[in-house]
């Protein structure tokens, strides 16, 4: 299996209990920033671990955020709220104010880092046996994601309300601000945080999904799996990804071949061990192989096969993109007895003999 990234624990990093309250979380929080606020800690790991202990107390102090990393996690929070949101609504400020640092400076750092987490996309592992790639390598698997609301067709506005102007930004999907500095007023610019800077919010949110426009489920997805797949290979789902604003993520099935005990391949071609006894392989035979199907075949084997010989049964091997079949690949193994009974001793020693004589005469 690939190695998965480690999932976040929230309330593991503050240090705090899962039924914590608020007062706690914003407690756990204030003393952690000060051994870890990077104006305070000058050692390597002090701003990752800042910004990590930032991140989880703006998602355990916000009620919603909250109610969603409980139900879903690590992934509700990544795929329902933007790098902005994740962040809105915190008065840091209130926090760090008995501490006289000023946290604006950190907060864009935040804003960076986790731009660079943040995905509509989805990647799950999937197992996948001989079997089911020698049966065409179709295989149905679930997909927890967020899908456009049906009620509101993904827009967020409820059904006969309309579009109106963002009272926050006035239409302009920007919000200025202040800031008095020695160095003089500095303005800084920022993406409206309640119509995300287009401009426009619903008149009425849609009732069913909140006005986010979508809607946390399980779907069933058909993935075909090429019979020449890779083990650790990704396969890409276009468009199956999370809904968010009118955007489709992707998924990628990071496909795990499943070791069997008697098949290997190469490319369309089934590998296998035949086993032969000594006999047939000297006098020629038919000798029974099930195939990964369960299939009976009736292999010729020449007389005077070898040991390591290599038999090809056309068509009875991996299906190819288009049409047609890999070949089954069959490698004789020569099995010897392990035990004889006097007449076959006596015969194998009348066989040396006479082929000894047979030598001497040429």
């Amino acid at each position: 299996m690939s190695a998965e990234r480690k999932k976040k624990d929230y309330y593991e990093i503050l240090g705090v209990p899962r039924n914590a309250t608020q007062e706690q979380i914003k407690e756990a929080y204030r003393k952690l920033a000060l051994q870890y606020h990077p104006d305070v800690n000058k050692s390597k790991e002090a701003e990752e671990k800042f910004k990590e202990i930032t991140e989880a107390y703006a998602v355990l102090s916000d009620p919603e955020k909250r109610r969603q990393y409980d139900m879903y996690g690590e992934e509700g929070i990544y795929s329902q709220y933007t790098q902005e949101d994740i962040f809105r609504g915190v008065d840091f400020d209130e926090v760090f104010r008995d501490f006289g640092f000023d946290f604006s400076d950190i907060f864009r750092q935040i804003f960076e880092g986790f731009s660079e987490r943040y995905s509509l996309d989805i990647e799950k592992d999937l197992d996948v046996t001989m079997l089911d790639l020698y049966n065409g390598g179709k295989k149905r698997i679930t997909v927890n994601r967020y899908e456009a609301c049906k009620a509101c067709r993904g827009t967020g506005v409820e059904r006969g309300s309309r579009w109106i102007t963002c009272p926050e930004c006035r239409g302009t999907g920007q919000i200025k601000a202040y800031r008095h500095t020695p160095f003089g007023t500095m303005m800084t610019i920022t993406t409206c945080g309640r119509c995300g800077g287009s401009g426009k919010v619903p008149e009425k949110v849609c009732s069913v999904c909140n006005g986010t426009g979508r809607v946390y489920s399980s779907s069933e997805i058909e993935v075909n799996i090429p019979a020449d797949v890779r083990d650790g290979e990704r396969l890409r789902l276009k468009g199956q990804g999370h809904y968010l604003n009118g955007q489709k993520g992707d998924l990628y099935v990071v496909v795990h071949l499943v070791p069997d005990a008697k098949f290997r391949k190469n490319e369309y071609d089934l590998i296998a061990d035949l086993e032969v006894d000594y006999i047939d392989a000297i006098l020629g035979s038919k000798v029974g192989f099930y195939n990964i199907d369960g299939e009976l075949i009736n292999v010729d084997v020449p007389p005077l096969t070898q040991n390591g010989d290599t038999i090809r049964i056309k068509g009875k091997g991996l299906p190819k993109p288009y049409f047609g079949r890999g070949d089954l690949i069959l490698k004789v193994k020569i099995r010897l007895p392990t035990s004889l009974s006097d007449e076959e001793r006596q015969l194998l020693e009348k066989l040396k003999d006479l082929k000894r004589r047979s030598q001497e005469a040429q």
